[in-house]
Protein backbone atom coordinates (compact mmCIF):
# COMPACT_ATOMS: atom_id res chain seq x y z
CA UNK A 1 0.00 0.00 0.00
CA UNK A 2 1.52 3.26 -1.11
CA UNK A 3 1.93 6.15 1.33
CA UNK A 4 -0.39 9.12 0.91
CA UNK A 5 1.06 12.02 -1.02
CA UNK A 6 2.77 14.65 1.09
CA UNK A 7 0.83 17.91 1.50
CA UNK A 8 2.06 20.78 -0.63
CA UNK A 9 4.51 23.10 1.15
CA UNK A 10 2.91 26.14 2.76
CA UNK A 11 3.60 29.38 1.02
CA UNK A 12 4.52 32.39 3.08
CA UNK A 13 3.31 35.89 2.22
CA UNK A 14 6.83 36.88 1.20
CA UNK A 15 6.99 33.89 -1.20
CA UNK A 16 3.59 34.62 -2.77
CA UNK A 17 3.53 35.22 -6.51
CA UNK A 18 4.00 38.87 -7.49
CA UNK A 19 0.46 38.96 -8.92
CA UNK A 20 -1.02 38.23 -5.47
CA UNK A 21 1.18 40.82 -3.76
CA UNK A 22 0.55 43.63 -6.24
CA UNK A 23 -2.49 42.60 -8.25
CA UNK A 24 -6.12 41.74 -7.47
CA UNK A 25 -5.04 39.77 -4.39
CA UNK A 26 -3.56 42.87 -2.81
CA UNK A 27 -6.68 44.89 -3.68
CA UNK A 28 -8.90 42.27 -2.03
CA UNK A 29 -6.78 42.21 1.11
CA UNK A 30 -6.79 46.00 1.38
CA UNK A 31 -10.55 46.14 0.72
CA UNK A 32 -11.25 43.50 3.41
CA UNK A 33 -8.84 44.96 5.97
CA UNK A 34 -10.23 46.35 9.23
CA UNK A 35 -8.78 49.81 8.66
CA UNK A 36 -10.26 50.21 5.17
CA UNK A 37 -13.61 48.85 6.36
CA UNK A 38 -13.72 51.46 9.12
CA UNK A 39 -12.77 54.19 6.63
CA UNK A 40 -15.65 53.13 4.34
CA UNK A 41 -18.06 53.22 7.27
CA UNK A 42 -16.84 56.69 8.25
CA UNK A 43 -17.29 58.04 4.72
CA UNK A 44 -20.81 56.60 4.59
CA UNK A 45 -21.72 58.23 7.91
CA UNK A 46 -20.42 61.62 6.73
CA UNK A 47 -22.42 61.33 3.47
CA UNK A 48 -25.55 60.33 5.40
CA UNK A 49 -25.19 63.28 7.80
CA UNK A 50 -24.61 65.66 4.89
CA UNK A 51 -27.66 64.38 3.00
CA UNK A 52 -29.98 64.56 6.02
CA UNK A 53 -28.73 68.07 6.81
CA UNK A 54 -29.34 69.20 3.22
CA UNK A 55 -32.90 67.83 3.22
CA UNK A 56 -33.76 69.31 6.62
CA UNK A 57 -32.51 72.75 5.67
CA UNK A 58 -34.36 72.83 2.34
CA UNK A 59 -37.68 71.57 3.69
CA UNK A 60 -37.75 73.82 6.73
CA UNK A 61 -40.32 76.62 6.60
CA UNK A 62 -39.00 80.09 5.97
CA UNK A 63 -37.13 81.91 3.22
CA UNK A 64 -33.78 83.68 3.82
CA UNK A 65 -34.74 86.36 1.31
CA UNK A 66 -37.97 87.16 3.15
CA UNK A 67 -36.13 87.16 6.52
CA UNK A 68 -33.56 89.69 5.30
CA UNK A 69 -36.26 91.70 3.55
CA UNK A 70 -38.17 91.92 6.81
CA UNK A 71 -35.12 93.36 8.55
CA UNK A 72 -34.57 95.90 5.78
CA UNK A 73 -38.26 96.77 5.83
CA UNK A 74 -38.16 97.42 9.59
CA UNK A 75 -35.31 99.89 9.04
CA UNK A 76 -37.53 102.11 6.86
CA UNK A 77 -37.11 100.59 3.40
CA UNK A 78 -40.26 99.79 1.41
CA UNK A 79 -41.26 96.15 1.02
CA UNK A 80 -40.53 96.09 -2.71
CA UNK A 81 -37.12 97.68 -2.26
CA UNK A 82 -36.34 95.37 0.64
CA UNK A 83 -37.16 92.24 -1.37
CA UNK A 84 -35.15 93.49 -4.36
CA UNK A 85 -32.15 94.34 -2.17
CA UNK A 86 -32.29 91.01 -0.32
CA UNK A 87 -32.55 89.11 -3.61
CA UNK A 88 -29.52 90.97 -4.91
CA UNK A 89 -27.49 90.30 -1.76
CA UNK A 90 -28.46 86.64 -1.33
CA UNK A 91 -27.48 84.52 -4.31
CA UNK A 92 -30.00 81.81 -3.51
CA UNK A 93 -33.06 80.67 -5.41
CA UNK A 94 -35.47 78.80 -3.11
CA UNK A 95 -37.52 77.68 -6.14
CA UNK A 96 -34.62 75.92 -7.89
CA UNK A 97 -34.82 72.17 -8.49
CA UNK A 98 -33.92 70.28 -5.31
CA UNK A 99 -31.97 67.59 -7.16
CA UNK A 100 -29.88 70.21 -8.95
CA UNK A 101 -29.16 71.90 -5.62
CA UNK A 102 -28.29 68.53 -4.06
CA UNK A 103 -25.83 67.63 -6.82
CA UNK A 104 -24.24 71.08 -6.59
CA UNK A 105 -24.04 70.61 -2.83
CA UNK A 106 -22.29 67.23 -3.16
CA UNK A 107 -19.90 68.66 -5.72
CA UNK A 108 -19.03 71.52 -3.39
CA UNK A 109 -18.64 69.08 -0.51
CA UNK A 110 -16.13 66.95 -2.45
CA UNK A 111 -14.19 70.01 -3.66
CA UNK A 112 -14.34 71.73 -0.24
CA UNK A 113 -16.23 74.64 -1.78
CA UNK A 114 -19.45 75.15 0.16
CA UNK A 115 -20.12 78.60 -1.25
CA UNK A 116 -20.61 81.88 0.58
CA UNK A 117 -22.71 82.80 3.58
CA UNK A 118 -26.16 84.04 2.57
CA UNK A 119 -26.21 86.73 5.25
CA UNK A 120 -22.56 87.70 4.75
CA UNK A 121 -21.75 87.10 1.06
CA UNK A 122 -18.30 88.68 1.33
CA UNK A 123 -17.06 85.64 3.27
CA UNK A 124 -16.91 82.02 2.27
CA UNK A 125 -18.68 79.50 4.44
CA UNK A 126 -15.36 78.03 5.56
CA UNK A 127 -14.04 81.44 6.61
CA UNK A 128 -17.28 82.15 8.49
CA UNK A 129 -17.21 78.82 10.36
CA UNK A 130 -13.51 79.09 11.21
CA UNK A 131 -14.17 82.37 12.99
CA UNK A 132 -16.17 80.45 15.62
CA UNK A 133 -15.18 76.76 15.54
CA UNK A 134 -11.64 77.05 17.03
CA UNK A 135 -13.03 78.70 20.18
CA UNK A 136 -15.44 75.81 20.78
CA UNK A 137 -12.78 73.20 20.06
CA UNK A 138 -10.42 74.96 22.48
CA UNK A 139 -12.97 75.05 25.31
CA UNK A 140 -14.19 71.49 24.71
CA UNK A 141 -10.66 70.10 24.31
CA UNK A 142 -9.44 71.79 27.49
CA UNK A 143 -12.54 70.63 29.37
CA UNK A 144 -12.11 67.01 28.26
CA UNK A 145 -8.37 67.10 29.07
CA UNK A 146 -9.18 68.36 32.56
CA UNK A 147 -11.85 65.69 32.94
CA UNK A 148 -9.42 62.96 31.85
CA UNK A 149 -6.81 63.96 34.45
CA UNK A 150 -9.31 64.28 37.31
CA UNK A 151 -11.72 61.50 36.36
CA UNK A 152 -9.18 58.76 35.65
CA UNK A 153 -7.04 59.57 38.67
CA UNK A 154 -9.94 59.71 41.11
CA UNK A 155 -11.67 56.68 39.54
CA UNK A 156 -8.56 54.55 39.84
CA UNK A 157 -8.00 55.68 43.43
CA UNK A 158 -11.61 54.83 44.29
CA UNK A 159 -11.18 51.34 42.84
CA UNK A 160 -8.08 50.73 44.99
CA UNK A 161 -10.03 51.91 48.05
CA UNK A 162 -13.34 50.25 47.16
CA UNK A 163 -15.75 50.06 50.03
CA UNK A 164 -14.15 52.97 51.87
CA UNK A 165 -15.69 56.35 52.67
CA UNK A 166 -13.58 57.88 49.88
CA UNK A 167 -15.00 55.37 47.40
CA UNK A 168 -18.60 56.07 48.41
CA UNK A 169 -18.08 59.85 48.31
CA UNK A 170 -16.41 59.85 44.86
CA UNK A 171 -18.99 57.45 43.43
CA UNK A 172 -21.79 59.73 44.62
CA UNK A 173 -20.09 62.80 43.16
CA UNK A 174 -19.49 61.01 39.85
CA UNK A 175 -23.12 59.91 39.64
CA UNK A 176 -24.26 63.47 40.44
CA UNK A 177 -22.04 65.02 37.77
CA UNK A 178 -23.15 62.47 35.19
CA UNK A 179 -26.86 62.73 35.97
CA UNK A 180 -27.26 66.52 36.20
CA UNK A 181 -26.96 68.46 32.89
CA UNK A 182 -23.83 70.60 32.72
CA UNK A 183 -25.76 73.77 31.88
CA UNK A 184 -27.64 73.47 35.20
CA UNK A 185 -24.38 72.97 37.09
CA UNK A 186 -22.67 75.95 35.46
CA UNK A 187 -25.77 78.07 36.04
CA UNK A 188 -25.56 77.16 39.73
CA UNK A 189 -21.87 78.16 39.75
CA UNK A 190 -22.78 81.57 38.29
CA UNK A 191 -25.62 82.10 40.76
CA UNK A 192 -23.48 81.21 43.77
CA UNK A 193 -20.22 82.80 42.63
CA UNK A 194 -21.56 85.96 40.99
CA UNK A 195 -24.98 86.69 42.50
CA UNK A 196 -24.63 85.40 46.05
CA UNK A 197 -20.91 85.67 46.90
CA UNK A 198 -19.84 88.30 44.37
CA UNK A 199 -16.43 86.67 43.81
CA UNK A 200 -16.97 85.59 40.20
CA UNK A 201 -16.47 88.38 37.59
CA UNK A 202 -19.06 86.89 35.25
CA UNK A 203 -19.74 90.10 33.30
CA UNK A 204 -16.04 90.51 32.52
CA UNK A 205 -15.70 86.85 31.50
CA UNK A 206 -18.28 87.03 28.72
CA UNK A 207 -17.15 86.97 25.09
CA UNK A 208 -13.96 85.57 23.58
CA UNK A 209 -11.36 88.20 24.51
CA UNK A 210 -11.32 91.54 26.25
CA UNK A 211 -11.76 94.62 24.07
CA UNK A 212 -8.38 96.01 23.08
CA UNK A 213 -6.49 92.72 23.32
CA UNK A 214 -5.01 91.86 19.94
CA UNK A 215 -4.89 88.17 18.93
CA UNK A 216 -1.35 86.86 18.56
CA UNK A 217 1.21 84.41 19.88
CA UNK A 218 1.87 86.16 23.17
CA UNK A 219 1.12 85.58 26.84
CA UNK A 220 -1.31 88.49 27.05
CA UNK A 221 -3.61 87.04 24.40
CA UNK A 222 -3.39 83.45 25.67
CA UNK A 223 -4.00 84.50 29.26
CA UNK A 224 -7.01 86.62 28.29
CA UNK A 225 -8.45 83.84 26.09
CA UNK A 226 -8.15 81.35 28.96
CA UNK A 227 -9.77 83.83 31.35
CA UNK A 228 -12.82 84.12 29.08
CA UNK A 229 -12.92 80.34 28.49
CA UNK A 230 -12.72 79.29 32.17
CA UNK A 231 -16.47 78.89 32.64
CA UNK A 232 -17.03 76.97 29.36
CA UNK A 233 -14.09 74.71 30.21
CA UNK A 234 -15.55 73.99 33.65
CA UNK A 235 -18.98 73.37 32.15
CA UNK A 236 -17.65 70.91 29.57
CA UNK A 237 -15.53 69.19 32.24
CA UNK A 238 -18.46 68.59 34.61
CA UNK A 239 -20.23 65.77 32.76
CA UNK A 240 -17.06 64.21 31.31
CA UNK A 241 -15.39 64.06 34.73
CA UNK A 242 -18.26 62.10 36.28
CA UNK A 243 -18.42 59.67 33.36
CA UNK A 244 -14.65 59.05 33.30
CA UNK A 245 -14.57 58.66 37.07
CA UNK A 246 -17.27 55.96 37.17
CA UNK A 247 -16.01 54.09 34.12
CA UNK A 248 -12.40 54.11 35.27
CA UNK A 249 -13.42 52.82 38.69
CA UNK A 250 -15.40 49.95 37.11
CA UNK A 251 -12.60 49.09 34.66
CA UNK A 252 -9.90 49.21 37.35
CA UNK A 253 -11.96 47.06 39.73
CA UNK A 254 -12.33 44.43 37.01
CA UNK A 255 -8.62 44.49 36.10
CA UNK A 256 -7.60 44.09 39.76
CA UNK A 257 -9.26 40.65 39.78
CA UNK A 258 -7.27 39.38 36.78
CA UNK A 259 -4.73 36.61 37.24
CA UNK A 260 -1.80 38.54 35.77
CA UNK A 261 -2.18 41.20 38.49
CA UNK A 262 -2.10 38.50 41.17
CA UNK A 263 0.99 36.96 39.55
CA UNK A 264 2.71 40.35 39.41
CA UNK A 265 2.01 40.88 43.10
CA UNK A 266 3.32 37.39 43.91
CA UNK A 267 6.53 38.16 42.01
CA UNK A 268 7.13 41.04 44.39
CA UNK A 269 6.82 43.87 41.88
CA UNK A 270 6.42 47.33 43.35
CA UNK A 271 2.86 48.62 43.74
CA UNK A 272 3.59 51.65 41.57
CA UNK A 273 4.83 49.51 38.69
CA UNK A 274 1.82 47.21 38.93
CA UNK A 275 -0.52 50.20 39.04
CA UNK A 276 1.00 51.86 35.95
CA UNK A 277 2.13 48.93 33.84
CA UNK A 278 -0.53 46.32 34.56
CA UNK A 279 -3.65 47.88 36.02
CA UNK A 280 -3.77 51.39 34.58
CA UNK A 281 -2.76 50.41 31.05
CA UNK A 282 -5.40 47.70 30.73
CA UNK A 283 -8.11 49.67 32.52
CA UNK A 284 -7.63 52.51 30.02
CA UNK A 285 -8.61 50.37 27.01
CA UNK A 286 -12.42 50.66 27.44
CA UNK A 287 -12.07 54.36 28.36
CA UNK A 288 -10.39 55.47 25.14
CA UNK A 289 -13.52 55.14 22.92
CA UNK A 290 -15.51 57.10 25.50
CA UNK A 291 -13.11 60.02 25.14
CA UNK A 292 -14.03 60.38 21.46
CA UNK A 293 -17.71 59.98 22.35
CA UNK A 294 -17.47 62.70 24.99
CA UNK A 295 -15.78 65.04 22.52
CA UNK A 296 -18.61 64.58 20.05
CA UNK A 297 -21.32 64.93 22.68
CA UNK A 298 -19.84 68.09 24.17
CA UNK A 299 -19.19 69.77 20.82
CA UNK A 300 -22.76 69.01 19.73
CA UNK A 301 -24.12 70.18 23.08
CA UNK A 302 -22.15 73.42 23.14
CA UNK A 303 -25.17 75.41 21.92
CA UNK A 304 -26.82 75.72 25.34
CA UNK A 305 -23.57 76.34 27.23
CA UNK A 306 -22.45 79.07 24.82
CA UNK A 307 -25.85 80.74 24.98
CA UNK A 308 -25.82 80.79 28.80
CA UNK A 309 -22.23 81.98 29.08
CA UNK A 310 -22.43 84.26 26.02
CA UNK A 311 -19.34 82.59 24.59
CA UNK A 312 -19.26 83.13 20.79
CA UNK A 313 -18.40 79.65 19.55
CA UNK A 314 -19.71 77.22 16.96
CA UNK A 315 -22.90 76.56 18.91
CA UNK A 316 -23.88 80.21 19.00
CA UNK A 317 -22.96 80.60 15.32
CA UNK A 318 -25.15 77.61 14.44
CA UNK A 319 -28.16 79.07 16.26
CA UNK A 320 -27.74 82.39 14.45
CA UNK A 321 -27.41 80.66 11.08
CA UNK A 322 -30.56 78.60 11.72
CA UNK A 323 -32.58 81.67 12.70
CA UNK A 324 -31.36 83.51 9.58
CA UNK A 325 -31.97 80.47 7.32
CA UNK A 326 -28.33 80.69 6.26
CA UNK A 327 -28.38 77.23 4.69
CA UNK A 328 -24.73 77.00 3.55
CA UNK A 329 -23.42 77.94 7.01
CA UNK A 330 -25.77 75.51 8.80
CA UNK A 331 -24.83 72.69 6.45
CA UNK A 332 -21.12 73.41 6.77
CA UNK A 333 -21.25 73.70 10.57
CA UNK A 334 -23.16 70.43 11.03
CA UNK A 335 -20.98 68.55 8.54
CA UNK A 336 -17.72 69.86 10.02
CA UNK A 337 -18.80 68.99 13.55
CA UNK A 338 -20.02 65.54 12.50
CA UNK A 339 -16.87 64.90 10.45
CA UNK A 340 -14.60 65.85 13.35
CA UNK A 341 -16.45 63.39 15.61
CA UNK A 342 -16.35 60.61 12.99
CA UNK A 343 -12.64 61.14 12.35
CA UNK A 344 -11.90 61.18 16.08
CA UNK A 345 -13.80 57.90 16.46
CA UNK A 346 -11.93 56.42 13.49
CA UNK A 347 -8.55 57.40 14.93
CA UNK A 348 -9.49 55.93 18.30
CA UNK A 349 -10.61 52.64 16.71
CA UNK A 350 -7.42 52.30 14.68
CA UNK A 351 -5.35 53.13 17.76
CA UNK A 352 -7.19 50.51 19.82
CA UNK A 353 -6.51 47.88 17.17
CA UNK A 354 -2.80 48.58 17.50
CA UNK A 355 -3.01 48.36 21.30
CA UNK A 356 -5.45 45.42 21.48
CA UNK A 357 -5.50 43.29 18.26
CA UNK A 358 -8.41 41.25 19.66
CA UNK A 359 -10.77 44.03 18.52
CA UNK A 360 -9.87 43.41 14.87
CA UNK A 361 -10.30 39.66 15.27
CA UNK A 362 -13.73 40.04 16.88
CA UNK A 363 -14.80 42.43 14.13
CA UNK A 364 -13.74 39.99 11.41
CA UNK A 365 -15.61 37.12 13.11
CA UNK A 366 -18.74 39.25 13.40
Amino acid sequence: MSAPPAPPPQQHAADAPPAERTGPGLVRRVWASYAFRRIRQSVFVIWLVATITFLLMHFMPGDPIQIMAGRLNSSGMSHEQAVATATNIISYDPNANVWVQYLDFLKGLVTFDLGNSLTNPSKTVFEHVMEYLPWTLFAVGAGVALAIVIGLTVGMAAAYRRGSAFDHAMTSIGSFLTGVPNYILIAAVIVVGYTMLGVLPFLDMRGRITAGVEPGFNLVFFGDAIFHAILPIIAFAFTATGSFMLNMKAATTEVLTEDYVTVAQARGLKAGRISRGYVGRNAMLPIIPQIALQLGTLVGGSIVIEQILQYPGAGQMLMQAISNRDYPVVQAAVIILATSVVIASLIVDLFLVRVDPRIKTEGQEA
